[in-house]
């Protein structure tokens, strides 16, 4: 199969029309190339809210409720196009109330409908103390032709614990939407998503937001490269990155993958992280004993 991480820019509309128009042609060119699942990144849709105008776009809350709103009208674009194109979508994550405060979502859609979707779970200082974004409730894992698929969205990908449930319910592809404004916060996501991919020994898809946003500023600067990341080992390349993008130019990365390809290096590679990982629980008992 083969995977397409987007370095997504943001851009202004004036009408829904115009959203729906930019994603078909991203769509159509990565699986006009022969892609079989997409990713979009973290905080993508906030550009929807350039369709409230430059007052609710600059404003932070206002800004938040505006790109909810036309939530099921970006769940049916990404539908019609997934069945389209016969594809799976990660859908850029948004804002969705569903209490007082929002999660930050993503949806992943396939040919026959939407799969399934993934809360960010672990809050930045940004979204927990200036935006008051809620934090999601479990790690999820979805079923797919293309594998078992997790997700772990900009922060959650820094945390180890996160991603490893996700392999312990069989994820094989961690897809890591983000959206950061400094080449500091970018290289945090993906030293994450490349430590992740090494000690599950599985594929990691990073996809950011790239270049200013000069009218929304939750997200007015983005500094990234999208990627696709695997274990430096058996049947991957020895810098553990299969494709990326130049830093802040947008495009798509794309690489294949052959779908047997995670189970052969836990098996057969140089080193077993994936296997192993229960033995870092037997060192530490025998070196910090209970009472």
């Amino acid at each position: 199969m083969k995977i397409a991480a987007a370095a997504y820019p943001l851009d202004w509309f004036d009408r829904f029309e115009d959203f729906e128009a930019k994603l078909s042609t991203w769509v159509a060119e990565a699986a006009g190339r022969g892609a079989d699942l997409l990713v979009f990144p973290e905080y993508g849709s906030m550009e929807l809210a350039s369709l409230g105008g430059r007052a609710i776009a600059a404003d932070l809350e206002a800004a938040l409720h505006e790109v909810a709103r036309h939530g099921p009208a970006v769940a049916a674009a990404h539908l019609r196009l997934a069945a389209r194109h016969g594809v799976h979508i990660l859908g850029a994550s948004a804002p969705v109330f569903e209490g007082e405060r929002p999660v930050n979502r993503a949806t992943l859609y396939g040919p026959q409908g939407v799969v399934g979707h993934q809360d960010k779970l672990i809050m930045t200082r940004f979204e927990r103390e200036t935006w008051f974004v809620a934090p999601g409730r479990e790690p999820r894992v979805f079923d797919t032709p293309l594998g078992r698929i997790g997700v772990v969205i900009c922060y959650d990908s820094e945390f180890p614990l996160l991603a490893r449930a996700m392999v312990e319910q069989g994820a094989e592809i961690l897809l890591a939407p983000s959206c950061t404004d400094s080449l500091a916060g970018f290289t945090r996501v993906r030293v994450g998503a490349m430590a992740r991919a090494l000690e599950n020994q599985c594929v990691v898809v990073q996809a950011p937001t790239v270049g200013p946003c000069d009218f929304c500023p939750a997200v007015d600067e983005n500094v990234g490269r999208a990627a696709i990341y695997g274990p430096p080992d058996l049947g991957f390349p020895e810098s553990g990155i299969l494709a990326e993008t130049d830093l802040n130019i947008a495009g798509w990365a794309m690489a294949e993958l052959d779908p047997r390809a995670v189970a052969r290096v836990r098996r057969e590679g140089h080193v077993l992280n994936h296997l192993h990982w229960p033995e870092q629980h037997a060192r530490l008992a025998q070196a910090f004993p209970g009472p």
